[in-house]
């Protein structure tokens, strides 16, 4: 059997990784060069998409920012999964919003923002402060601007005026106002739906960023009232898309409450410790849910946590000398903030893995891995 990923990054080659021990042989369509390559050796090409799609039982994407024509070739095929307007709900934030308010599921206040009316609305009718955040795309410094207080208004939108006019011809860009939450923690559920609709999920899961970026997610046995809060709300959506693969949804925690930030309709950087923690990683259960096979569980093995590895191409090789601790490389040039690569660390109790990832935390350079250290040593406080 062939699946092909509509793209060629570490997520496809995670997959591939996954799929060799089910006999399943994985291609990806590389969106730059426009050619279908072997993920484990970006060298080796099979042709174009057409003839990628002709050799593929099962299309798949490692990532929502597809080419909607390409989108369509491969829905026209009949061999797409998840369906294209799942994954271009993942990659427009109007789509997503669109959809959690149609199926009630809790998130952000919010205003979509498309012209200066809209604007002022949102500055009329939500709370300060705002984030504000492209719908087809965003991060700081690009697509995304924080409003803190109405002096700030008439700079922001001139900014935002020059990125409209700046967007890819032919596509109608807009800008999402969300009303800032003071949440208590970022927390995300990886789950999976097959093609008969059952659905399994992983457990919740917190994660830390360092300016803005995911650097440490850890799982660890949890809230199981939040836990079913959030494969309540997993469900509601997967089942609204009619969804196929690997599912991921970013919460806002506040208080006993979640909200719904992000979905990504894809395999995602923080279920990376399913490799090492879960019965059945997420990079397998989504060749799996595509290829029309029973899906495995998500049950937590082991308490595991997962590093990111920024912009680096090394690391020391002590790390390896912690028990239960696992590296994965991406195969990647080094470039600052680049995502090369990840750690996973195991353990047999919760306090064992906080103290674990601290010994690790304190092998790694702080230049390097800034506040891992800290966050590791807050856990050991909090476990």
């Amino acid at each position: 059997m062939n699946v092909l990923i509509l793209g060629a990054g570490q997520l496809a080659r995670m997959m591939a990784l996954a799929a060799k021990p089910l006999n399943i042989n994985v291609l990806a369509y590389d969106v730059g060069s426009e050619q279908v390559v072997d993920p484990l050796n970006l060298t080796q090409s099979f042709g174009d998409l057409n003839a990628g799609i002709e050799l593929a039982d099962n299309i798949t994407a490692e990532f929502e920012h597809i080419a909607h024509d390409v989108l369509a070739i491969c829905e026209a095929s009949g061999k797409l999964q998840p369906n294209s307007q799942a994954i271009k709900t993942g990659g427009d934030r109007r789509l997503e919003k669109q959809l959690l308010e149609q199926q009630q599921v809790a998130n952000a206040k919010h205003q979509i923002i498309e012209s200066k009316a809209d604007f002022d609305q949102a500055l009329a009718t939500l709370s300060l402060p705002l984030i504000l955040k492209s719908a087809l795309a965003g991060y700081d410094g690009k697509g995304q601007w924080r409003l803190k207080s109405l002096e700030q208004a008439d700079d922001i939108w001139t900014d935002i005026e020059g990125f409209f006019a700046g967007g890819e011809q032919g596509v109608k860009h807009a800008v999402v106002a969300e009303q800032m939450v003071p949440f208590d923690r970022e927390v995300s559920l990886v789950g999976m739906r097959d093609t008969q609709g059952n659905t399994k999920v992983y457990p919740l899961v917190e994660n830390h960023h360092t300016n803005g970026v995911l650097t440490v997610t850890v799982a660890i046995e949890n809230n199981e009232a939040l836990q079913q809060q959030a494969q309540a709300m997993f469900d509601n959506v997967a089942n609204a898309l009619n969804y196929v693969g690997v599912l991921a949804i970013e919460f806002f925690q506040v208080g006993d409450q979640l909200l719904v930030n992000e979905i990504a309709p894809r395999v995602h950087n923080s279920g990376h410790w399913t490799q090492q923690g879960a019965d059945t990683c997420q990079f397998e259960n989504h060749i799996r849910a595509v290829a029309g096979l029973p899906l495995g569980s998500g049950n937590l093995v082991r308490p595991t946590a997962m590093i990111n590895i920024l912009g680096e191409d090394t690391v020391p090789n002590a790390i390896l000398s912690v028990p239960s601790v696992s590296l994965h490389w991406y195969g990647k040039g080094k470039r600052p903030g680049r995502k090369m690569g990840h750690i996973n660390v195991s353990a047999s109790s919760n306090t064992e893995l906080a103290e674990r990832l601290s010994e690790v935390a304190e092998m790694l350079p702080s230049t390097a891995f800034a506040d891992i250290q800290a966050y590791a040593k807050g856990l050991i406080g909090k476990l």
